[in-house]
């Protein structure tokens, strides 16, 4: 019996929120308009059912402060493919989830100008965060560049 008892409460809570959801709009023989989430008296011809959206914030997925950090200190990233440097550069930035844009001075002559006037030489990986730089891939100092121009910290939870 008692497990008759449990399995007919999650089918009344199904029941309970699928139909929490619905409003009716009806206007009654004075020309009032009413909006209700109990249906209207029998006598009302002409009824409509809303479906109300949900009350939801939306929020962007990258969230204030790395909007605000990327506008005022956007992060490029010069790399080739010069193999476990660069490949651990682009790893590092993925895996920080920080938004970067990747420059080629190896393919592309206007990015090989851009770092030679920015370092003085034509060296891979060089991370530039807003005006500040750091040549050859150290993640110590990269994750001191990106704090100091306030790129968040992603904590991930572990076990989820």
């Amino acid at each position: 019996m008692a497990k008759v008892r449990w399995s007919f409460i999650p089918l009344s809570l199904i029941i309970t929120v699928a139909t929490a959801g619905q409003m009716y709009r009806w206007v009654d023989e004075r020309g009032k308009v009413h909006y209700s989430d109990q249906p209207p008296p029998p006598k009302v011809q002409q009824v409509q059912t809303i479906k109300p959206r949900p009350n939801v914030v939306e929020t962007d997925k990258e969230g204030y402060e790395m909007r605000r950090a990327r506008e005022s200190n956007p992060v490029v990233l010069y790399v080739t493919d010069c193999g476990e440097p660069c490949d651990l550069a682009r790893d590092f930035l993925t895996q920080r989830k920080i938004p970067y844009s990747r420059k080629n001075p190896q393919n592309v002559p206007e990015d090989a100008v851009e770092l030679k006037r920015l370092v003085g030489a034509l060296e891979v990986p060089v991370l530039k965060v807003g005006d500040k730089y750091h040549k050859g891939f150290d993640p110590a100092a990269w994750e001191a560049l990106l704090s100091a121009a306030d790129y968040p910290v992603r904590t991930e939870v572990k076990g989820r």
